[in-house]
């Protein structure tokens, strides 16, 4: 058999092929035969990539961190406002409101009661995004915006519970268990000193998760 001379590219093509399909047909009535199908390549050819669907999946998901790590540091870089509280604020807003950096998450959400997926979920936000974070409140620490005395735990606190504590599908709550639990957040942080969850982001997160079906009893 000849040698793939581009086998950066036939990955690229089965992640988003794959991705499309579990989006679809939704992961779990995903088969590795579908994904073939679709491809039109051998099965050798994809299973020299991967050795399972779950690790398709984890490729994708690994994707997904990927572009939400770069657009949010574009954000970075691109976002002005007065003051460095300001900035953050709407830093979060856009990256809720972005449709690229969610395009996975009706498909991740079907995984969110596996134990593997709520740790990876758990490491992303505290190692990779919560020093970012930190950052910026350090920035409003100097202009007077934020004065928590803890940016960096304030931080991973932050995004433990807005990650992983408020989302309504692994404690299958409602919306309006959501949203109480989204206003004490914003309370707390505002208590620590970082008063960065507005309004606006509490109803851009809430309906999120209305979109992908997160909600234990409103669609019932």
């Amino acid at each position: 058999m000849a040698r793939n001379k581009y086998p950066e590219q036939t990955l690229e093509q089965i992640l988003t092929v794959s991705a499309k399909l579990f989006t679809e047909k939704g992961f779990e009535k995903t088969s590795i035969q579908d994904i073939i199908d679709a491809l039109g390549m051998s099965k050798g050819a994809i299973y020299h990539h991967f050795k399972s669907k779950e690790d398709i999946l984890e490729a994708v998901m690994e994707k997904q961190f990927s572009y939400a790590a770069q657009m949010l540091d574009e954000l970075i870089q691109h976002t002005e406002a007065p003051s460095a509280r300001e900035k953050l604020v709407l830093i979060l807003e856009q990256v809720v409101a972005d449709q690229d950096a969610h395009s996975m998450d009706s498909v991740l959400s079907t995984q969110i009661k596996n134990p593997q997926f709520v740790v990876t979920g758990i490491k992303e936000g505290v190692k990779k995004d919560a020093p970012i974070i930190a950052k910026i409140m350090m920035d409003g620490k100097q202009d007077g915006s934020i004065t928590t005395e803890y940016p960096i735990e304030c931080a991973e606190v932050f995004m433990l519970l807005v990650n992983i504590w408020i989302n309504p599908m692994l404690f299958d709550r409602d919306q309006d268990e959501t949203l109480n639990r989204l206003k004490f957040l914003q309370q707390m942080m505002k208590q620590l000193g970082a008063d960065i969850l507005s309004d606006s982001l509490i109803q851009k997160i809430t309906e999120h998760h209305s979109d992908i079906g997160g909600y234990s009893q409103d669609e019932r």
